[in-house]
């Protein structure tokens, strides 16, 4: 693999089908559409995607136009543990990797189930209460190797 995930994966179009196809398991599934039934920002799946391709090695359009990685954090904080809401969010995000059409090659989904395994416990477990999210947190970029400083 010698380009980012980012670009192994299929660039913009790949990564914003794969958000839309996670976004949808997500909905139709008992347990992790809980999260979405009070609703969601109308550009949900755009952000997402943007979010998602930045941290894959992707351009930075989530942090120059959207929002930065406190906010998200914050938006996940607080929710206590939910064990059984993190493997299901991963489950579905592995079956929407073939929904969305991501190369199959064994280190490209390696790398994404890794990575999505380990935003889901960042995000949701990091900081016990949004106050105590930092303002100044970076957007980690995950490589072939995953992330430093976290």
């Amino acid at each position: 693999m010698d380009g980012t995930i980012y670009e192994e994966m299929g660039g913009a179009e790949v990564v914003r089908a794969l958000a839309e196809a996670w976004h949808e398991r997500c909905l139709a599934d008992p347990i992790l559409g809980h999260a979405f039934r009070e609703g969601v920002h109308p550009e949900h799946t755009e952000r997402l995607a943007a979010y998602w391709a930045e941290q894959l090695g992707g351009p930075a359009t989530y942090t120059a136009s959207i929002a930065g990685q406190a906010e998200v954090v914050r938006a996940h904080a607080g929710n206590g543990p939910h064990p059984q809401m993190d493997g299901r969010a991963v489950a579905a995000f592995v079956l929407a990797l073939d929904d969305a059409g991501v190369p199959s090659h064994p280190d490209l989904r390696f790398a994404l189930i890794a990575w999505f395994t380990w935003a889901t416990a960042l995000l949701n477990h990091g900081w016990e209460h949004p106050d105590a999210v930092p303002d100044d947190l970076a957007l980690p970029v995950w490589g072939w190797d995953g992330t430093d400083g976290w």
